[in-house]
C-alpha cells in the first residue's frame, strides 16, 4: 500500500492565463501573474499543491507549464523541489505547441517523460481535501484507467460550471456533460426534477492515471489525430475514452476548491479559515487561540500603531482590537485601534488603520486600508491602498477586487468591481456590478 503512494507521481498542470481570475492574475495591466501563484494563507497556491501532496507520499513532480510566465514564475517559487522534500521537472519549451488542452497536455507530455505507473494530474487552481490512498485503492481494486475525483453538488451549482459524470449500477462511468445547463441536466438526471437528490457526481480536475496503459491507448489513431488538435480532460478526452469502452470510475473526495474567479477564491479562502480543509490546517501550525481560532505571527503581535503606542496583544487582551473567527495575519502587520477582523488573510508589513472592518476578505502583502473602511467579501492586492476617512468612508463588497498597487480614494462605494493593477481611483459610487476598471479611460468613464 505505501509503495503505490511512494511510486506515485504528481503532473500538475499549469497552462492557463487565468483570464476569469482578473485582476489577482495580474501584477500590472500588461504582465500575467501565473495561477499557480495566487497568495492564499501565506503561501503561494502552488505550494500547498506540493506540500499536501508530499504529505501524502508524492515526491516526484512534473510541471505541465504553458508560456514564460508559467514556467519562469513557477520555477522561481518551487526550483527543482529542494525546499519542499521533493523533486520536480518541467516540460520542454519546445512542446508548448503540442500542449492544445490540458488533456493533450497530458498525453504529449506522460510519452516524452517516459512515465509508466500511477500518476496525479492535478490542476493548478484548485485545493483538494482528499485521501490518495484512498483513492489508489479504489483505482487499483478495479483495475481502472482513470479513476476522477468526484466532489457531489446540487444541480443549480452545476449548471454551466461544471462537468458531471453519468454512472452505471456498477459504478463506472457511462457518459461526461462537461458544464451543461440546467435544462440538460434534467434530461440526464430525470429524478432530480422530481426529488431531492442527495447531490450529483461532478469532475473535480483531478485524475489518478495508469500511465502506461494511457500511452497505449493514446497512439490509436483517432486519438492521436484529436491530441494534435484540441484534446481538454473534462469535455474531450474523458468522454472519447468512456465512448471507446475504456474502463473510467470516479471516487468521491471530501472538499474541491476552486480558484479560478474572484468570487470561488474568496469562499475557498473562508474555507480554509473555516478549518474546512482539514490537510490545510493542520500544516497552518497551531493557531494562536483556539476560541475563537486565529493565527497571528508573533511579530504582529509585538507591533505598536503610531496612534496609541499600544502592542496588538494589547489591544486584543483589552478588547480595543477584535479579531473574530477564521483569521491569519502575517509578520509585522500593524493594526489600529477598533479594528475589526472575522474570516480574513492578512498578508506581511500590511497596514490596518483604525475602526476598519474586514470580513472574509484577502489583504496582501503591505496593502495599506484607512481609518474606518469596510470591505465584505472583497480581494485587495499587495501594496494596493484603501483611503478611507471617517465622515469619508471608504465600502468594498460583492467580491470587488483591487489590483496590486491601486489606490482609491476615501469614499468610494464598489460592489462587484474589478480594479486592474496600479490604477488610481478617484471616489466613485453607482459602478454597475461587474464593471472591470482596466485604464485611467475606464476609471474617467465612471466619474461623476
Amino acid at each position: 500500500m505505501v509503495r503505490d503512494v511512494q511510486e506515485t507521481v504528481g503532473i500538475i498542470l499549469a497552462g492557463g492565463r487565468g483570464e476569469r481570475a482578473k485582476p489577482i492574475t495580474l501584477e500590472s495591466a500588461d504582465h500575467i501573474r501565473s495561477k499557480a501563484l495566487i497568495p492564499l494563507a501565506g503561501r503561494r497556491l502552488i505550494e500547498w499543491v506540493v506540500d499536501a501532496c508530499r504529505e501524502q507520499g508524492i515526491r516526484r513532480f512534473f510541471v505541465v507549464a504553458q508560456g514564460l510566465e508559467n514556467r519562469g514564475q513557477i520555477k522561481a517559487v518551487l526550483g527543482h523541489g529542494e525546499r519542499h522534500g521533493v523533486e520536480v521537472r518541467y516540460s520542454r519549451p519546445r512542446f508548448d505547441r503540442y500542449n492544445v488542452g490540458s488533456g493533450a497536455a497530458t498525453l504529449h507530455n506522460v510519452e516524452q517523460w517516459d512515465l509508466q505507473g500511477n500518476a496525479l494530474v492535478l490542476p493548478v487552481d484548485s485545493l483538494f481535501d482528499f485521501s490518495l490512498q484512498e483513492m489508489l485503492d479504489s483505482h487499483r481494486e478495479r483495475r481502472a484507467l482513470v479513476t476522477v475525483a468526484a466532489v457531489t453538488r446540487e444541480p443549480e451549482e452545476i449548471a454551466g460550471k461544471y462537468g458531471v459524470m453519468v454512472t452505471g449500477s456498477d459504478g463506472w462511468v457511462t457518459s461526461f456533460e462537461e458544464k451543461p445547463d440546467l435544462a440538460r441536466m434534467r434530461e440526464i438526471f430525470p429524478e432530480s426534477a422530481r426529488t431531492a437528490v442527495p447531490g450529483l457526481p461532478t469532475n473535480a480536475g483531478m485524475y489518478l492515471i495508469d500511465c502506461g496503459r494511457l500511452r497505449a491507448v493514446a497512439r490509436r489513431p483517432p486519438l492521436l489525430r484529436l491530441a494534435h488538435q484540441r484534446l481538454d480532460w473534462g469535455g474531450d478526452l474523458l468522454p472519447w475514452l468512456v465512448r471507446h469502452g475504456a474502463p473510467v470510475t470516479f471516487h468521491s473526495i471530501r472538499s474541491l476548491g476552486d480558484l479560478g474567479n474572484v468570487q470561488d477564491y474568496l469562499d475557498t479562502l473562508t474555507d480554509v479559515l473555516a478549518g474546512r480543509y482539514p490537510q490545510i490546517s493542520r500544516m497552518l501550525g497551531e493557531p494562536t487561540s483556539e476560541r475563537p481560532r486565529y493565527w497571528i505571527h508573533e511579530s504582529s503581535l509585538r507591533t505598536t500603531d503610531d496612534l496609541t503606542g499600544t502592542t496588538l496583544a494589547q489591544k486584543i487582551a483589552e478588547g480595543s482590537v477584535h479579531i473574530g473567527e477564521g483569521v491569519r495575519i502575517g509578520r509585522h502587520v500593524t493594526i489600529g485601534e477598533g479594528v475589526s477582523l472575522a474570516y480574513c488573510d492578512i498578508g506581511d508589513g500590511a497596514d490596518l488603520r483604525e475602526g476598519a472592518r474586514l470580513e472574509r476578505t484577502f489583504c496582501g502583502d503591505a496593502a495599506m486600508i484607512g481609518p474606518c473602511a469596510w470591505a465584505t467579501d472583497a480581494y485587495i492586492g499587495p501594496m494596493a491602498e484603501v483611503q478611507s476617512e471617517a465622515g469619508l468612508t471608504t465600502r468594498l463588497n460583492r467580491y470587488t477586487a483591487v489590483g496590486d498597487g491601486a489606490r482609491l480614494s476615501a469614499g468610494s462605494r464598489l460592489e462587484g468591481v474589478r480594479v486592474y493593477p496600479r490604477l488610481a481611483v478617484p471616489s466613485l459610487d453607482h459602478v454597475p456590478v461587474g464593471t472591470e476598471l482596466t485604464s485611467s479611460n475606464d476609471v474617467l468613464r465612471w466619474v461623476s
